[in-house]
């Protein structure tokens, strides 16, 4: 027993001394740090002086001190940015779904401003802009070597102005001009109809006043169509949706979801990090859902879509989404200002990174562009059947209703054929969800 003791208190004196003689080095170059940040510091404040003093032209000391705050933010990634009182303001305008503007979400990229999404029923989106399009110019001045809000700065302007981007795009072999007249943006979070036998739930952006909107118009959806069995399932489009509130992306997900997480944060430290899980409760009672998305889907809608997916909830039907999978904390400053700064990564319950690498669809469907070409109904020639041949026997197996029942389903299947012309992968997610139907696996 006294060995033993005696051996514990060797070791407690040993990794005292190991301690000592670890820590002397960290502090020490903790302190080596601290005083490099210093040094740094006052360069800062001596360059800063420099310019106040002998720079051509007299400026703005508070000019300076924000252009390198926004500096200092746009260098770690694109989405951490200072926000002056104004632009604060314009984002608490933007999240409540009415703003003014062009209607297009952007981002940069080596120096470019790159469109994430055109929002619908916007100016942007009547005048031709696509997600993944480069904005290279506004009225004839490069954009290049302006931070991504100063670029935004330009493209703003009094409602009923025009103004002229020059855009670069992928497929196209010179940048062309696009005119656009700058209009109030009033976002109708979510649009709601119903094709054949499924609702279309379109989701536009994920501001305060999406969950509710959601809701609200699948249940009117329900009632008109007379009841959730009247319904084969529920398409959800998030395509061209550049995200929005975390909170509303979690309750959109979780109205489809009965338990289980919806996605995850994960910041540089571990207790930073968060989990989100659905509570019991789905607004479609186990009703098949196919969610489209594409390129232009990001962010809160990559948490849905992703969500989803991982609980084998849905169908993803579409083009790989955009990839922004970071999470930006906005932080009130002194003087009204904010600051966006990168704080975590999401991940979808599996655990998978959203970040650069987007949700993959369990069906790639691309959405033909427009072609001016003549359609395969003018040209393909015309087809006949038994019925059209001279003294045809008639069909005598069939009741009216039965006959007024399959004209009624050829009708719907006519009019879904049609939507492929104006929007193939819509069509493609209702053909599914009639699949589905057909085989008896609509619950």
């Amino acid at each position: 027993m006294k060995k033993f003791a005696l051996a514990a208190a060797t070791g407690s004196v040993l990794g005292l001394l190991a301690t000592t003689q670890i820590a002397g080095p960290l502090i020490a170059q903790e302190s080596s740090r601290n005083a490099s940040v210093y040094e740094q510091l006052d360069l800062f404040g001596d360059i800063f002086e420099r310019i106040r003093a002998q720079y051509v032209e007299e400026v703005d000391p508070a000019d300076l001190i924000e252009a390198a705050i926004n500096g200092m933010l746009t260098s770690l990634d694109p989405h951490s940015s200072y926000l002056s009182p104004d632009a604060a303001a314009d984002m608490r305008i933007q999240t409540s779904g009415e703003f003014g503007g062009l209607g297009i979400e952007v981002t940069q990229e080596e120096g470019w401003v790159k469109v994430v999404s055109p929002m619908d029923g916007t100016p942007a989106d009547a005048a031709g802009i696509l997600a993944g399009d480069f904005i290279t110019a506004v009225d004839g001045e490069s954009l290049m070597g302006l931070t991504l809000d100063e670029a935004v700065d330009l493209m703003r302007g009094p409602v009923g102005s025009e103004i002229v981007i020059t855009i670069a795009r992928d497929g196209e072999s010179e940048p062309f001009d696009v005119s656009i007249i700058r209009d109030t943006i009033r976002l109708t979070a979510v649009r709601s109809r119903t094709e054949g036998h499924s609702v279309v739930l379109r989701v536009v952006t994920f501001s305060d006043q999406t969950f509710s909107s959601m809701e609200e118009q699948f249940a009117a959806q329900v009632e008109e169509a007379g009841g959730l069995d009247k319904i084969n399932g529920v398409v959800l489009d998030l395509r061209n949706n550049p995200g929005g509130l975390l909170d509303q992306a979690i309750y959109v997900a979780d109205a489809f979801l009965d338990a289980g997480e919806i996605v995850s944060t994960r910041g540089r430290n571990p207790q930073d990090g968060d989990r989100f899980n659905a509570t019991d409760g789905d607004i479609t009672d186990g009703l098949p859902i196919v969610v489209l998305i594409n390129g232009g889907s990001a962010s809160a809608s990559e948490i849905v879509a992703g969500a989803l997916q991982d609980h084998r909830r849905a169908i993803v039907v579409g083009t790989k989404s955009f990839g922004k999978g970071s999470v930006q904390t906005v932080m009130p400053l002194r003087g009204e200002g904010a600051m966006r700064l990168t704080t975590a990564r999401y991940y979808t319950p599996s655990g998978r990174s959203i970040q650069a690498l987007g949700i993959q669809p369990d069906i790639i469907v691309e959405q033909p562009r427009p072609s001016t070409s003549e359609t395969a109904e003018d040209t393909a020639p015309r087809t006949f059947s038994e019925a059209d041949l001279r003294g045809a026997l008639n069909n005598d197996s069939l009741t009216e209703d039965e006959i007024r029942q399959i004209e009624e389903d050829a009708a719907r299947a006519e009019a879904t054929a049609a939507l492929r012309e104006s929007d193939y992968q819509l069509a493609y997610a209702i053909d599914i969800l009639t699949g589905l139907s057909a085989l008896g696996t609509n619950k």
